[in-house]
């Protein structure tokens, strides 16, 4: 179960190169920004990185992510990136782009370190939905959890009826 306390967004490449390429790119970056606006809303700190922006562009707009600093790397894995800190967060929710390359480095990575990961499958995407569904198994065979936006936004609300669950149902509906 996802604790706010504990938990952290990270937000994996969605580059303005991929909106040609990837078949659901804005169901993808309309995922993400309700994933950071409602990170935002519970508190949980988000973390945003970009794959080599000046050939693939920076994170679009939609998105959401305005007011996060934003790391670059070339590495695959958006953990390795220079500047990657969890701030002693133990649980990660991962999004982004591709789901077979950085989204599935990151996700291994993370849970070789012990970190519980979250993957958000409704928020990840890969040019081939194959290599999206081969990533989502081996993440789940990495250990990750498999979840969705809603899901794990709700996890993170524990309950009903709180001025945060309110702005996060409006969010979600």
């Amino acid at each position: 179960m996802l604790r706010r306390d504990d938990a952290a967004l990270v937000v994996v490449d969605v580059q303005e190169a991929f909106r040609k390429v990837i078949p659901d790119f804005d169901e993808i970056a309309a995922k993400t920004a309700t994933l950071v606006e409602g990170a935002r809303i519970l508190g949980v700190p988000t973390i945003v990185t970009e794959q080599y922006p000046k050939g693939l562009g920076t994170t679009v707009s939609e998105a959401g992510i305005d007011g996060h600093p934003v790391l670059e790397k070339t590495v695959f894995a958006a953990s390795q990136a220079d500047g990657f800190d969890l701030q002693g967060r133990t649980q990660v929710m991962v999004c982004g782009i591709e789901a077979h390359v950085c989204v599935h480095q990151t996700v291994e990575d993370l849970s070789s370190k012990g970190v519980e990961v979250h993957l958000l499958t409704d928020a990840v995407s890969s040019r081939d939905p194959h290599n999206k569904q081969i990533a989502i198994e081996r993440a789940k065979q990495a250990g990750a959890i498999p979840t969705t936006t809603e899901m794990a936004l709700l996890e993170l609300c524990q309950r009903a009826g709180t001025p945060e669950f309110k702005e996060v149902q409006r969010l979600i509906k």
